[in-house]
């Protein structure tokens, strides 16, 4: 046999592509190609048995790979046949000669595997008959790192796990019936197992109709080095908005970017199993659709980074016969068509995906059902209550103490109790709407204050009504620490346990923490410990509700120790993240002071010190690396109904359907140990109109380049003022460190505001009917 001849075949097409024809570049040149592969018929002088026109070959096939052509009154000594393969495209290899049998009815021989590279190879029989050319090819594919096996269940871009990269709309599937046209749609054999190869039960989460206004991008890429890289760290948040940035976060819905901090898991316990986490710095936008793109990714040593073979066939146009792939492809080039539209040039991407956020109305519509049905069913009626027990002279502050139980319309299975889920109707399909179950017996606690009356003797001055939400995993009872504050207030403060996560529910979360198929049961009962709040603060605020009981009333004339008509809020730490969702549901209250509070618990986990605790429950049964992260994202999705993080950008001045809007204050404790002031700060980026109070802090006491970035300021000109605002308090702690870890430096801060007489001073202006902002700091950063 001869030596094997190199052509130029397909040359004049490579250099189209490289000289930018809009048609061959928009689809490919091997695009171009594949279409038009014509292995011949059989009345043809040429026809090209095998290989098969426009398959995909496996690495097993690869190994005999023959060549076949019937040929019919062809031009003896004509016959050429040749290959294009891979990279080497536009350089075609004679092998004329490598063929076993070249005779004038047929060409026989086998396909050195040693040619065959990743991609399209195209095989071409060219012959002469009548002294006129005529050519047939075909086309086949070759991917041996191309993974579609999963495909049903996984992603496939070509990261080493199954739910990688997350979150993702190829987990999810079109659906008209959703406000934004996809329905998530995880595959139970997909999701994380723990332990005992319990698969986390999706069912609830598939009821979405989009991933969480705060979701994690997680991804996994050993190596990366984001310091090198110049990734958005969370000490400078603006930088993520950089032209140049290595990491887009695109909102394809307006076309702007979206601002975000990267950091790498610091929990792993090897960079195997390090992700990659992209936090969003302000919740995206409620239903939009969200791109994600990572480019120019780099390893400590500068080297950079090479996508993979599954994305890399996206960005450079390389076709395929996988369907997998192929149904997919037009989706990608949009993506990469809007990543490009925004500065990033398709050779520089890494990564590229998209995912949908989740619609306003598919994360409230359960909580405002309940809220609309249960107040509804009271007729105009205050609601139904009991006293159990009554408790005068309790100490120097609280004159009376009054416990007992009232009913709220029951939206959970068999009696609420911890572990129950909401009930549903039977049949019912994923948009359906919890089902009333009778009624709920909520428990109470209420304290007047001295300062109302003394010793139940006149005069009697009413006091303001407050409903507080207790701290973490804690019961209405906490409120009974805060006589002082009542008595200053002059405020009647009244409780009820925040279901779902309080006291009563330890055992049930101890058992998610083991199998969090679970979490259902969690976040459902806090939606209706929502209802139970607001049902607590209409009988404070109704003339027909605790102020018409005689344990409510005191003087001669038995006069009302509650100032009926309106009712404020005021919950600390858990009750100011709970507290913040239950504000942006309330018809009950329009103002709401929240101590020591954040949103969006997939962030504060790890990094408060109660992780200590609770996370190690959780690696007991989820011991992965990866699968701690995945599953903290994917939970997220439940815990937006029943935490701040679902109801932030509702909060204050975009109210929910049949709310009215609310004025909030945010108290910030610098370095908390127990709640991370990122988070916090999150929170007040995305609230409309949330104001930081400014300076907040001291020169040099935070690591950010630009402290509280995003967030407008509001400095003592602007006083006096009646909105939102965030404050920030300083008690001497270090700042908390920049990875995703608690701070343990220095005294916790977390409940120092507690005695501080200048932040309740704050609170107590703010919660009124004319309440506003008071600087008690002297046009200073506030510290203790």
């Amino acid at each position: 046999m001869g030596t094997k001849k190199r052509g130029n075949m397909r040359s004049g097409c490579k250099r189209l592509v490289v000289a930018g024809v809009v048609a061959l570049v928009a689809s490919g040149c091997g695009f171009v190609v594949v279409h038009n592969a014509n292995p011949g018929v059989a009345t043809d002088s040429v026809v090209i048995v095998t290989p098969k026109n426009r398959v995909q070959l496996t690495p097993a096939e690869i190994e005999s790979v023959e060549i076949r052509a019937d040929l019919k009154g062809v031009d003896e000594g004509s016959v050429a046949v040749s290959i294009d393969s891979g990279d080497r495209w536009g350089d075609a290899i004679d092998i004329t000669d490598a063929m076993t049998t070249l005779s004038h009815s047929e060409v026989v021989g086998l396909l050195d595997p040693m040619l065959i590279e990743p991609g399209i190879t195209r095989v071409i029989v060219k012959a002469l008959v009548g002294g006129m050319p005529i050519m047939r090819d075909v086309v086949f594919s070759y991917e041996p790192e191309i993974d579609v096996s999963m495909a049903d269940r996984c992603e496939i871009l070509g990261q080493s796990r199954c739910q990688l990269p997350f979150p993702s709309d190829y987990l999810t599937v079109e659906d008209s019936a959703t406000a934004t046209g996809r329905r998530v749609a995880f595959h139970p054999e997909a999701m994380p197992q723990n332990i005992s190869g319990v698969h986390i039960d999706a069912t609830e989460m598939n009821r979405n109709d989009g991933f969480s206004v705060g979701a994690a991008v997680v991804t996994l890429i050993p190596g990366l080095d984001l310091n090198v890289t110049r990734a958005a760290p969370i000490t400078a948040l603006g930088s993520s908005l950089d032209y140049k940035q290595a990491i887009v976060l695109l909102d394809a819905t307006t076309g702007e970017r979206h601002p975000f901090w990267a950091e790498l898991d610091s929990n792993a316990g090897s960079d195997e199993k390090r992700t990659l986490i992209i936090r969003p710095a302000r919740n995206y936008p409620e239903g939009h659709r969200m791109i994600v793109g990572l480019r120019n990714l780099k390893r400590s040593d500068g080297t950079t980074i090479e996508p993979s073979r599954a994305f890399r066939v996206y960005r450079d146009l390389i076709p395929t016969f996988l369907p997998e792939i192929e149904n997919r492809r037009t989706a990608m080039d949009r993506i990469i068509g809007r990543l490009g539209d925004a500065g990033v040039d398709r050779k520089e991407l890494f990564l590229a995906w998209d995912f949908t956020v989740i619609s306003e109305r598919s994360l409230s519509e359960r909580s405002l059902h309940i809220r609309d049905e249960g107040f509804d069913s009271l007729g105009g009626h205050a609601p139904t209550f009991n006293i159990s027990a009554v408790q005068d002279n309790v100490d120097a502050n609280v004159w009376r103490r009054i416990s007992g139980t009232f009913l709220v319309p029951n939206y959970l299975t068999g009696t609420g109790a911890p572990g129950s889920r909401f009930n549903y109707s039977p049949g019912s399909g994923p948009d359906a709407l919890p089902a009333r179950n009778g009624d709920f017996s909520a428990q109470f606690v209420c304290n007047i204050p001295r300062s109302v009356t003394r010793d139940g003797d006149d005069p009697i001055s009413p006091g303001r009504a407050i409903a507080y939400g207790h701290g973490l995993l804690g019961s209405k009872d906490e409120v009974n620490s805060l006589g002082f504050q009542a008595n200053q207030f002059r405020a009647v403060m009244c409780a009820t346990s925040w279901i779902g996560m309080s006291t009563e529910d330890l055992g049930n979360i101890a058992g998610i923490l083991s199998d969090m198929s679970g979490f259902p049961t969690l976040a459902d009962r806090l939606q209706q410990s929502f209802l139970n709040q607001m049902f607590l603060a209409r009988l404070m605020k109704d003339p027909a509700g605790f102020s018409r009981d005689p344990a409510f009333r005191a003087g001669s004339a038995s006069l009302p120790t509650i100032a009926t008509g309106s009712v404020f809020f005021n919950g600390n730490s858990q009750g100011g993240i709970l507290g913040g969702a239950a504000t942006a549901l309330s018809t009950e209250w329009t103002r709401a002071a929240l101590g020591v509070p954040a949103m969006n618990f997939s962030v504060l986990l790890t990094r408060s010190v109660h992780w200590d605790s609770f996370g190690a429950l959780s690696r007991a049964a989820y011991p992965d690396d990866v699968d701690q992260v995945l599953s903290q994202q994917m939970v997220q999705m439940l815990w937006d109904r029943g935490e701040a993080n679902g109801y932030a950008h509702h909060l204050t001045n975009d109210p929910l359907p049949g709310t009215p809007s609310h004025k909030v204050m945010l108290i910030e404790a610098f370095g908390d140990h127990q709640v991370t002031n990122v988070a916090t700060e999150t929170m007040a980026r995305t609230a409309p109109g949330m104001r930081v109070w400014s300076p907040a802090l001291a020169d040099g006491r935070s690591r950010d380049g630009v402290p509280f970035w995003g967030i407008p300021a509001l400095t003592s000109t602007g006083l006096p003022f009646t909105g939102s605002v965030l404050v920030v308090w300083d008690w001497g702690t270090d700042a908390a460190p920049i990875t995703n870890t608690p701070n343990r430096a220095g005294t916790d801060p977390h409940g120092i505001g507690f005695g501080e007489p200048r932040v309740l001073s704050q609170v107590d202006q703010f919660l009124s009917t004319t309440g506003s902002f008071i600087d008690y700091c002297f046009g200073s950063p506030c510290q203790g």
